[in-house]
């Protein structure tokens, strides 16, 4: 979006005021106004991220979703609250320099555990997970109850259940864990160099040693099957409200 708008001076005579009418309402800016219009509000009174077909069947009929997102989200990039995408949804957030706006004094903020640290950095990075494919990769038996705080967050969720003996969750990441961490997909996590570089990976890497490409995709894989009916009735969703850990 313009920083600063055109201003036209339009120079009228009497005897022309046609000329005035025509030039002050031209119809192509005013549709596309418009559909900008309809975007930002169906966004903005969205209680959860929407995806695009969501909004293309909110939107009449013609409207390309896409570039109308590419430019509200670019007419919002300089303000106090910007057009993000999460996955593949979208939503308005206040502008990560004003985040500190919006901190209650009251939250309690708590440190997860080097356990729990660990064992979210495999999920995030070789989902979809079991317990047991955490434990292997850790090479330590899980601590009762890691799983359970990560629940809590909200930043995994089970996914489905493992096509092998004992049919075990295999768990992904949410929505919640990318709008945390800011990222648009959790393909985005950082890679081998820049861990590197970050000074996370230190030493010499044994042979061969390489970071995963992670993938979110909602579908399941061929390995696994849906959660059973009553699953999610366990525990095994995160609450509804969740507090900052």
């Amino acid at each position: 979006m313009p920083s600063v708008a055109k201003k036209l001076v339009i120079v009228q005579s009497e005897d022309a005021p046609a000329a005035q009418s025509d030039a002050a309402s031209p119809a192509e800016p005013a549709t596309r106004q418009e559909e900008l219009r309809l975007l930002e509000a169906l966004l903005f009174a969205a209680g959860q991220p929407l995806d695009e077909a969501t909004l293309a069947r909110r939107l009449p009929d013609g409207v390309d979703v896409k570039e109308a997102l590419a430019q509200l989200k670019a007419e919002y990039a300089t303000r106090g609250v910007n057009l993000v995408r999460i996955g593949k949804k979208w939503m308005f957030r206040t502008a990560d320099d004003l985040s500190w706006l919006l901190t209650k004094e009251t939250v309690e903020t708590r440190k997860l555990s080097r356990a729990a640290i660990e064992t979210l950095a495999i999920i995030a990075y070789h989902q979809p997970v079991t317990r047991a494919e955490i434990e292997e990769i850790r090479g330590v038996v899980a601590a009762a109850g890691t799983l359970d705080v990560l629940l809590r967050t909200g930043w995994i969720r089970p996914r489905g259940r493992r096509k092998a003996p004992g049919r075990p969750i295999t768990y992904g990441t949410s929505e919640a864990f990318l709008t945390h961490f800011g990222l648009e997909e959790v393909g985005d996590l950082p890679g081998l160099d820049e861990l590197k570089g970050a000074g996370l990976l230190e030493g010499s890497l044994p042979p061969g040693f390489a970071v995963p490409m992670p993938s979110d995709d909602l579908a399941l894989r061929d390995d696994e099957e849906p959660l059973d009916p009553g699953d999610l009735d366990l525990g095994l969703a995160p609450p509804s409200s969740r507090s900052e850990t």
